[in-house]
C-alpha cells in the first residue's frame, strides 16, 4: 500500500468519529431529501397501481330509465371504449335502517372488481358479501344475517353475510358518498346477486378505455384525456337519447294512441247524434240529457288520456349522470394530500439537506486545513500536488458515496413504504414504489459537491504555500475589542472565564456564523415540523369554532318552503335554532384565471346571519354590504385580487355580471362567497330565494344525527342534510393522514441537530487543542477546560434558537402556502408547546454534547498536544 493511501486510512482510523459524523450528515440529508420527495408520487402511483389492478372505470354513467345493451353499444362507438352494464340501487337496511349502495352480481365482470379481504363471493341466492367497512366500523362477521327494508324492492329481504370486501370506487374508509333514502348518507356497499334485485334493466354503465391505463390517474394527461372521452360520450348519447325515450315509449304510448282513436270514434259518434237530434227536431234541440253525460264523461276521459301522456314523458324523461374518478368519494381528496406532501416536500427536504451539505462543506474544509502540516510534509517530500490533493479528495469522496448512497437508497424504500403503510388504515392500496433515480442522482450530485468539492478546493488553495510556510501552524487572530467590552459595567462583573470565552466567540466569527446557522438550521425543522402537525391539527377548529358556528344545513325541495322541515327541526330535542339563506353555486373570473364550485350565501336576515357565519378580515367583524360581493382568502389568493377590485361572476347558464369585491374574508375550508339580499338582486336582478336552512344544534350524538336526517328526508320536504361534524371529521381524519410525514419531518430534524452539534463542537475542540492543553497545564480544572469551550456552544446555542424561531416561521408559513388545496388553507398556527418542545430538545442536544466534550477532554494528552512541529 503506498504511503499516500496509508495516511488515509489512518487519518480515518484517528478520527472515526468525524468520518462517521460527515456519513451520517450526508446520510440524513439524503435519506430526508430522497425519501421524502418520493413519497407524493409513490402514494399517487401506489393508487394507481391499485386502481389498475382493480379496473377502476375511467367513467361512471346513471340514468334515470335504465341502461340496455344499446346504451352500451352507444358508449363502445367512441374510440377504445369497452363499457359494463351494472344493476346497482341505494336502499335502506341494516342494524339501523343504513343507507347503502347495493350492487347486483354476476360472474363475468372485469370493470370495479372487488377485492376479497375474507370470505368468499356469493354463490347461493341468498348470500351476500358486504363492505369491508361494515366490518371495522359496525362490527358485521361472516355467518351473519343481514336484512333490507321492505322499500329496498329486493325478491328477498334477509342475507347470509359471506364475505367482506374493497372497492375501488371507494378508496378512503372514511367516505361512502350520499344518497336519496335512509339518513342521506351512505355507510357501505354491498354485493347480492343480482337476480335478487328485481329490476329490468341495468342501472350503472362503466366504460374503460384501454388507451388511458399506461397514464398515471393522477396526472394531468389523464385527466385531460379523460375530460376528452367524457365529451364524445356525452356526444354519443345526447343521440341515444330520443331513442331510449322512444323504446320507453314505445308499448304504453301504442295504448294511448288506442285510446285516443276510440275516444275519437266516440266524439265522433256523439257528435252524429246531436245533429241526428238537431235535424228531428227542426232545429229546436242541440243536445239532450244523454247526449250532455255521455259528452261530460268523454271529456274526463280524455282529460285522463292527457294527464297519463304528461305522466308518460315525465316517467321516461332521461337524464345522466356521469361521474369521473375524480367525482368518487374521497378520489380527489387523496390526491389533494398526496399533492400536499410532494409540496412540503419540495421545500422541507431541501432546506433539510442544504443544512446538510452546508456543515459538510464546513466540516471537510476544517478537516484539509488542519491538516497543514502533513501537506506540507507531502510537498516536501516531492509528492505532486495531484498525489497529495488525491489523498484528501478520495476521503471526501467515500463519506460522500457511502453516506448518499447508503442515505438515498434507504429513503426511496424506507420512507415512502412507512408512509404508505400508515396510510393503509385509511386507505387500501397496493404499494407501488418505484426507484426515484432523479431525485437520488440529484443528491449524490449535491452530496459529492459538498464534499469533494470542498475538499479539492481547500487543497488546491493550501497548495499554493511554500512546503515550509505549511509545516508550522498558522499564526493565530489577531485579539480586538469586542463590543460587549464597550459596555463598561457588565463587562467589569464577567469573571475572567467568561470574558476569554466571549472573546473567543467573535475572535472566530466564521466558526461562530456557520454554528449559529447550522442550530438555526435544526431548530427552524424542528419548529416547521411541530408547526405543520399544528396548522393541520387546527384546520378544522378554526373552520367550525371561528368561522362556521352552525351544525347543519338542510337543503329544501322547494325554495321559500321551510314550514314541514322546520316542523321536523322542532320536534328534535337537540334543535336550538335556524336561518334562512339562499345557495347557489357560483364561478368566479378575473383575467384568465378561474375559481369553479364556488359556494355563495345569501342570508334572508344579515342580522341573525352573523349568529352562524363570522365574517372577518385582520380580527376584524365584516358587515355584508348592500353592494358588491365578501370572498374568501382562497379565491382572493387564486385570482389575485383585493377589496375594491371587480370580478365576473357566472351562475348557472346565466349570462356573467360584473361584481366589485367588497371585502376579502377570512375562510380555510371549502370555497365561499356572500351577499347581502340587496347587493343579488343589483348583481342578478333577482331576489334571493331561501332553498336552505342553516342550524344550530345542542351536542347531537351521531345516532341523533342520523334520526334527524331521517325524518327531514321522510317528512321535511328536504333534497338532504349535511353536518358539519362529519366535515370536520373528514377533514381531520384526511388532515390526519399528514401526521406520520411531520412526525418523520420532526424526528429526522431532530437527529440531524444532533450530529451537526457534535460535529461542530468536535471540529472547535480539534482546532484549539494545543489552547485546551496550555490551559489545562497552566491548572484549569476539567470542569473549567470543558466550560471554556460549552460557554461558547450555550451562547451559539441560545443565538441560533433565536433565529431558528424565525427561520421556522417563515418555513413554515411557505410550505403552508404550497401545501394548500382548491378546498383547504392551513392556517399557520405554533402552540406554545411547539416552541418549548423545539426548544428543549437543541438544549437537550447541547447538553449531551457537553457530556460527551467533557469526557473526552478529561483524557487530553498535554504532552502530546503541546509538541512543537519543529
Amino acid at each position: 500500500m503506498r504511503p499516500m493511501t496509508k495516511n488515509m486510512w489512518r487519518e480515518i482510523g484517528a478520527n472515526k468519529g468525524r468520518f462517521i459524523a460527515l456519513i451520517l450528515i450526508i446520510l440524513l440529508g439524503c435519506l430526508s431529501f430522497v425519501g421524502i420527495r418520493a413519497a407524493g408520487p409513490g402514494l399517487n402511483d401506489s393508487l394507481d397501481h391499485t386502481v389498475k389492478v382493480s379496473h377502476l372505470a375511467d367513467v361512471q354513467l346513471l340514468s334515470t330509465t335504465g341502461f340496455t345493451a344499446k346504451d352500451k353499444d352507444a358508449a363502445e362507438t367512441v374510440a377504445g371504449a369497452k363499457a359494463e352494464l351494472m344493476r346497482f340501487k341505494y336502499v335502506v337496511g341494516g342494524k339501523s335502517d343504513m343507507a347503502i349502495a347495493l350492487y347486483g352480481y354476476r360472474k363475468g365482470l372485469t370493470q370495479n372488481q372487488l377485492t376479497l379481504e375474507s370470505g368468499r363471493l356469493p354463490i347461493n341466492a341468498d348470500e351476500i358479501v358486504l363492505d369491508q367497512r361494515a366490518k371495522d366500523e359496525y362490527d358485521y362477521k361472516l355467518g351473519q344475517s343481514f336484512t333490507f327494508a321492505k322499500s329496498a324492492g329486493l325478491k328477498q329481504r334477509t342475507y347470509k353475510i359471506v364475505g367482506f370486501g374493497d372497492l375501488p370506487t371507494y378508496i378512503d374508509n372514511s367516505a361512502r358518498g350520499s344518497a336519496n333514502v335512509g339518513d342521506g348518507t351512505v355507510r357501505f356497499f354491498a354485493y347480492i346477486p343480482e337476480k335478487q334485485m328485481a329490476l329490468d334493466v341495468a342501472t350503472l354503465l362503466t366504460v374503460r378505455f384501454a388507451g388511458l391505463q399506461h397514464e398515471n390517474t393522477y396526472s394531468d394527461a389523464y385527466k385531460d384525456a379523460v375530460a376528452k372521452k367524457v365529451t364524445a360520450l356525452k356526444k354519443a348519447f345526447n343521440t341515444r337519447r330520443p331513442a331510449r325515450i322512444a323504446e320507453l315509449q314505445k308499448t304504453p304510448l301504442a295504448e294511448l294512441t288506442k285510446q285516443q282513436a276510440t275516444l275519437d270514434q266516440a266524439s265522433k259518434q256523439l257528435t252524429a247524434v246531436k245533429a241526428q237530434v238537431a235535424a228531428q227536431s227542426g232545429g229546436q234541440l242541440t243536445t239532450t240529457d244523454e247526449i250532455t253525460a255521455q259528452e261530460k264523461q268523454l271529456a274526463a276521459s280524455q282529460t285522463k288520456l292527457d294527464q297519463a301522456r304528461k305522466d308518460l314523458v315525465a316517467q321516461t324523461k332521461t337524464t345522466y349522470t356521469w361521474q369521473t374518478r375524480d367525482d368518487l368519494p374521497g378520489f380527489s381528496d387523496y390526491g389533494d394530500s398526496s399533492d400536499r406532501i410532494a409540496a412540503i416536500a419540495n421545500v422541507f427536504p431541501v432546506f433539510f439537506f442544504l443544512i446538510a451539505a452546508l456543515i459538510t462543506f464546513t466540516t471537510v474544509t476544517r478537516m484539509v486545513e488542519e491538516a497543514r502540516m502533513q501537506i506540507g510534509t507531502f510537498k516536501a517530500l516531492g509528492y505532486g500536488k495531484g498525489a497529495i490533493a488525491r489523498n484528501y479528495v478520495v476521503y471526501a469522496l467515500m463519506a460522500g458515496l457511502i453516506g448518499a448512497v447508503i442515505g438515498g437508497v434507504l429513503g426511496n424504500f424506507s420512507l415512502p413504504r412507512i408512509i404508505l403503510w400508515l396510510y393503509r388504515m385509511y386507505i387500501p392500496m397496493i404499494a407501488s414504489i418505484p426507484f426515484s433515480w432523479v431525485d437520488f442522482l440529484m443528491a449524490l450530485g449535491f452530496s459529492l459537491l459538498a464534499t469533494v468539492g470542498a475538499a479539492a478546493f481547500v487543497t488546491v488553495r493550501e497548495l499554493q504555500e511554500k512546503p515550509a510556510e505549511l509545516m508550522r501552524p498558522q499564526a493565530p487572530k489577531t485579539a480586538k475589542r469586542i463590543l460587549l467590552e464597550r459596555i463598561t459595567p457588565l463587562w467589569r462583573r464577567l469573571s475572567f472565564n467568561q470574558k476569554v470565552s466571549y472573546r473567543n466567540l467573535f475572535r472566530y466569527k466564521s466558526r461562530m456564523i456557520m454554528t449559529i446557522i447550522g442550530i438555526a438550521g435544526g431548530t427552524g425543522l424542528l419548529l416547521t415540523g411541530f408547526g405543520l402537525r399544528d396548522s393541520i391539527l387546527n384546520t378544522a377548529t378554526q373552520q367550525f369554532g371561528e368561522v362556521f358556528h352552525y351544525d347543519a344545513t338542510v337543503r329544501l325541495k322547494k325554495a321559500g318552503e321551510a314550514t314541514k322541515a322546520k316542523a321536523v327541526l322542532a320536534d328534535a330535542s337537540t334543535y336550538q335554532s335556524s336561518t334562512p339563506v339562499a345557495a347557489d353555486i357560483i364561478k368566479i373570473q378575473r383575467g384568465g384565471q378561474q375559481v369553479n364550485d364556488v359556494n355563495l350565501f345569501t342570508p334572508q336576515n344579515a342580522t341573525t346571519f352573523r349568529k352562524y357565519v363570522t365574517l372577518q378580515a385582520d380580527k376584524r367583524a365584516l358587515t355584508l354590504p348592500k353592494t358588491g360581493l365578501v370572498i374568501s382568502q382562497k379565491i382572493a389568493d387564486d385570482l389575485g385580487v383585493g377589496k375594491g377590485a371587480k370580478v365576473r361572476v357566472t351562475m348557472g347558464s346565466r349570462d356573467p355580471v360584473s361584481v366589485k369585491v367588497a371585502a376579502v374574508t377570512a375562510n380555510y375550508v371549502g370555497v365561499m362567497a356572500y351577499m347581502s339580499k340587496a347587493a343579488y338582486q343589483t348583481a342578478f336582478a333577482k331576489t334571493a330565494s331561501a332553498n336552505t336552512l342553516m342550524v344550530k344544534l345542542e351536542s347531537p350524538t351521531a345516532d341523533q344525527r342520523t334520526t334527524l336526517a331521517k325524518n327531514l328526508l321522510e317528512h321535511g320536504e328536504t333534497l338532504g342534510t349535511s353536518f358539519t361534524a362529519d366535515s370536520e371529521d373528514t377533514i381531520t381524519t384526511m388532515s390526519s393522514t399528514l401526521n406520520p410525514v411531520v412526525a418523520i419531518f420532526v424526528l429526522l430534524s431532530g437527529v440531524l441537530s444532533f450530529v451537526v452539534l457534535y460535529n461542530l463542537t468536535n471540529i472547535n475542540v480539534s482546532e484549539r487543542m494545543r489552547e485546551l492543553s496550555t490551559i489545562k497545564v497552566l491548572g484549569f480544572f476539567d470542569g473549567e477546560v470543558t466550560m471554556y469551550i460549552v460557554r461558547e456552544n450555550i451562547v451559539m446555542t441560545l443565538m441560533g434558537i433565536i433565529a431558528g424561531i424565525a427561520v421556522g416561521w417563515g418555513l413554515l408559513l411557505y410550505i403552508l402556502r404550497q401545501a394548500a388545496t382548491p378546498m383547504i388553507i392551513f392556517p399557520p398556527t405554533m402552540h406554545p408547546i411547539s416552541y418549548i418542545a423545539s426548544i428543549a430538545l437543541m438544549l437537550v442536544f447541547t447538553f449531551i454534547v457537553m457530556w460527551v466534550t467533557h469526557n473526552r477532554l478529561k483524557h487530553i494528552d498535554m504532552v502530546e498536544a503541546l509538541k512543537g512541529n519543529e
